[in-house]
């Protein structure tokens, strides 16, 4: 028996004949493939010499067996050119000791969309939404990234309709290694690929919360023709206590975002030390 020789928890004998069915099952579906393999080899090598009505046959049974391979192949072709779920992949600057992307731009989320969105809404474990419009007419929505250019696998869709308020704002939170040995000496930066419906200003805000004071330093996004930003954050100009560092976030803001799509295509921060003056 399969489970001759183990110790420990064994499974019943149920357990055992389903795993024994499975593996017999396998055995048999590598064996048929071979078959096939051989036959269609076969085939092929003996095409120059067969009688017409034999070609014929053939071609039927190739062309119906060639369209399921076809779909089968341009399906796994078109998942395996997406980028990799999970990725953290993308370009760092030289002397980069952190770099980080959210896991909305990396994993899939258990609820992908979300209409209408309140305020202080919570998506994902990082991302809340900020807002003072009283009637919320926005959606939010994870989206596959596909193109070609794509080092994220997913993206982030805002759509704003109807809104009245005066703010806009998605706060993501960084992670505990974004604030460990923390200096005056390091530069923050934030890479953002975003793609807008109208043109609208975009600013980014960090936020260091170091006891309880948070210093707040704000870039505007330069959105031009193309669709990759960058923005620096030198902490030599911030007043901070290195030694009360207790959490840091990114704002990014939305001013009169009424009647307006944005699609954030990827997400990412790194620090590294600034070069001595």
């Amino acid at each position: 028996m399969l489970w001759e020789g183990f110790v420990g928890n064994v499974p019943g004998p149920a357990c055992g004949r389903h795993a024994e069915d499975a593996i017999r099952m396998n055995l048999i579906d590598v064996a048929l493939q071979k078959r096939t393999l051989r036959s269609w080899r076969k085939a092929a090598r003996d095409a120059p010499a067969m009688k017409l009505d034999e070609l014929r046959q053939l071609r039927r049974r190739g062309r119906e067996f060639d369209r399921y391979l076809g779909e089968a192949l341009a399906v796994a072709e078109g998942r395996l050119a997406l980028p990799l779920v999970g990725s953290c992949t993308f370009p760092r600057p030289h002397g980069t000791d952190w770099a980080w992307r959210p896991d909305v731009w990396r994993q899939p989320l258990p609820m992908p969309g979300m209409a209408p969105v309140p305020s202080s809404a919570g998506f994902g474990r990082e991302i809340t939404v900020f807002h003072d419009c009283p009637l919320s007419e926005l959606s939010l929505r994870q989206l596959r990234n596909g193109r070609a250019t794509d080092l994220a696998p997913y993206g982030l869709r805002m759509e704003v309709f109807g809104f009245d308020g005066s703010f806009l704002s998605l706060a993501i939170d960084l992670p505990q290694d974004a604030i460990e040995g923390l200096t005056r000496q390091h530069l923050v930066r934030l890479d953002a690929i975003v793609e807008l419906e109208r043109p609208l200003k975009v600013f980014a805000r960090l936020n260091i919360r170091h006891g309880p004071n948070t210093e707040q330093t704000v870039r505007e996004l330069p959105l031009g023709a193309e669709d990759e930003t960058m923005v620096e954050f030198d902490l030599a100009y911030c007043d901070i206590n290195e030694k009360r560092i207790e959490r840091a976030w990114l704002d990014l803001i939305f001013e009169t975002p009424r009647m307006c799509q944005v699609i954030l295509r990827d997400i990412t921060m790194s620090r590294r030390p600034r070069a001595a003056l």
